[in-house]
């Protein structure tokens, strides 16, 4: 089964246009031909059958002959990440986060990131062909970057975490996290959080936690942490 995205299709649509670029792409490219089906999502938890009924590189046109609406999870994961030195390694953790499951992304800037500018739009289309590869039907959200003192200070309903290197008494993430709950956790950079960040942040109710015995990469540690939440939400 190969999924399409496509963002501006409505639950209640019966036909859907697919843009120029789109078309040529299911056309040129796939070889899809009038009568062939097509699988879609919006991103929203709709699920969408379509049939091809105009097969041109210029507009892709499908009669929608079954409709789903894809309950979300009951919990959902906010990873708060400062963006990594290598920019490749910040991408692959967007793609493996979204096969495995993480609502929403937002890059923080910290006291000690080696990189303070983001592009959003890369980060966008990895995760539109990452939910599209792993056939899921909620896009992630990614926020644009923000400096760490401003997160820290929104109000957030979540259940707040905050993983750090500091010798100081953390509990385990693994063992303090329970089913369907809503989760942000902070995952600091190369360099970790400075102590004025650690100390700002358990100001603000985030709890100090430990993802195991090991150091681990930036985009490791935040990859360890979706990864647990999903497990025990198995």
């Amino acid at each position: 089964m190969q999924l399409f995205y496509n963002p501006n299709i409505k639950e209640k649509d019966k036909t859907f246009a697919f843009d120029k670029e789109e078309s040529k792409h299911i056309v040129k490219v796939l070889r899809k031909k009038e009568g062939d089906k097509i699988h879609l999502s919006n991103g929203e938890g709709n699920y969408f059958l379509g049939e091809i009924i105009l097969a041109s590189d210029k507009k892709c046109e499908i009669k929608i002959i079954e409709t789903k609406c894809i309950e979300p999870k009951r919990y959902r994961i906010h990873i708060a990440v400062a963006p990594t030195k290598m920019n490749d390694r910040y991408e692959w953790f967007l793609e493996k986060a979204t096969e495995i499951g993480i609502d929403e992304i937002t890059p923080i800037i910290c006291d000690h990131s080696e990189r303070k500018v983001f592009k959003i739009d890369r980060a966008e289309k990895i995760i539109q062909s990452a939910m599209k590869q792993s056939l899921q039907y909620y896009i992630p959200k990614i926020n644009e970057p923000i400096g760490f003192s401003d997160f820290i200070q929104k109000n957030f309903s979540e259940k707040k975490f905050i993983a750090h290197c500091e010798d100081q008494q953390k509990i385990s993430f693994k063992e303090t996290i329970r089913k369907e709950e809503h989760i942000i956790i902070l995952i600091g950079p190369e360099g970790d959080f400075s102590t004025n960040e650690i100390k700002l942040a358990l100001n603000n109710n985030y709890i100090p936690v430990t993802l195991g015995n090991n150091r681990l990469r930036t985009e490791t540690a935040a990859i360890v942490a979706c990864h647990t939440v999903a497990l025990i939400n198995e």
